[in-house]
């Protein structure tokens, strides 16, 4: 594989696999580089109802037409991680982990997201114990088990209603007091019966033996502490934006999101362009996504052939 080219993008999900169709109909040469396929969008669990012209389809298969549709293009691909950006004498020069060494006009960054913490006593101990923050990955390990999900978004609530949906016992945690998905999926949660709900409370420790055996609730409204039995917990408190190879090169907000200008989708750095969960926006969709990859690899195609006149 060469190493100079025209333009870079990093990352696999929406955002990049659709820069990376637009940027190939522009003929622009372009290096796609991506430690896995999918993003944050593989980690989803059950089917996906919201994306245009798909109203009921898997994660899996949704992504694989991604990929099917990249491919389709000339486009040159490394499954590989990017350890680092920087730009010197106007040039990009993008590192990977193996080492390699990559140079080009223009970047795009559509690195994502990467899951929140908690930062409780026992989270770090039971991981892959019981805990997990993937239940597309580790479900069916718990089938017809008692587990917990914690967070009430989006996320938390679609792994509850698949984890109810392989006859287990399943504990919604929100420390709010409300769930914060979208009104049809709450309502699919408060349907099911297999689904109980524990509103305003947190969860403060993970604990056993081996692996997981229960989980302490803090009442956040009360001073009632409870104890579930459990033994597995699904962590989805959230997501934060994956751009530290990029913090020499842009300005962040106070979540850590890189700011953009919207117009163009660039950052401050002239030639660096970032979409989708890693840049400033309050909703997080795989529409928005690949739409905001779409138009960066346009705007990147006005930048390269400015660069050449």
């Amino acid at each position: 594989m060469k190493n100079n080219f025209e333009l870079i993008i990093i990352g696999g999900g929406p955002a990049g696999l659709s820069a990376g169709i637009y940027a190939s109909r522009q003929k622009i040469d372009t290096l796609l580089i991506t430690e896995d396929f999918g993003g944050l969008v593989f980690r989803k669990v059950g089917k996906i109802c919201n994306y245009l012209g798909f109203p009921d389809i898997s994660s899996k298969d949704l992504i694989e037409n991604f990929k099917k549709h990249l491919f389709s293009y000339p486009i040159e691909v490394l499954k590989e991680r990017v350890v680092s950006l920087k730009k010197e004498d106007n040039v990009f020069k993008v590192s990977t982990k193996e080492k390699k060494e990559f140079f080009s006009k223009a970047v795009i960054l559509a690195t994502g997201s990467v899951p929140r913490f908690l930062k409780i006593p026992g989270e770090n101990e039971f991981l892959g114990k019981g805990v997990s923050y993937c239940a597309a990955c580790d479900g069916l390990l718990f089938k017809k088990k008692s587990v917990a999900v914690i967070g009430g978004g989006n996320s938390g609530c679609e792994t509850a209603i698949f984890l109810a949906g392989l006859d287990n016992e399943v504990f919604l945690i929100e420390a709010g007091n409300e769930l914060r998905a979208e009104e049809v999926t709450k309502e699919m949660v408060v349907e099911n019966k297999k689904i109980k709900l524990f509103l305003n409370y947190k969860v403060k420790e993970i604990r056993g033996t081996d692996f997981v055996e229960e989980i302490v609730l803090e009442g956040l409204k009360s001073s009632e502490d409870k104890i579930l039995k459990v033994q597995g917990v699904f962590i989805e408190a959230g997501y934060l934006p994956a751009s530290q190879i990029a913090k020499d090169l842009v300005d962040f907000n106070e979540k850590g999101e890189i700011i953009v200008d919207r117009s163009n989708f660039q950052t401050k750095t002239e030639g660096l362009f970032a979409v989708g969960d890693v840049i400033e926006g309050k909703y997080k969709q795989i529409i928005i996504a690949a739409g905001q990859g779409a138009q960066a690899a346009l705007f990147c195609y006005d930048y390269i052939k400015k660069t050449k006149n």
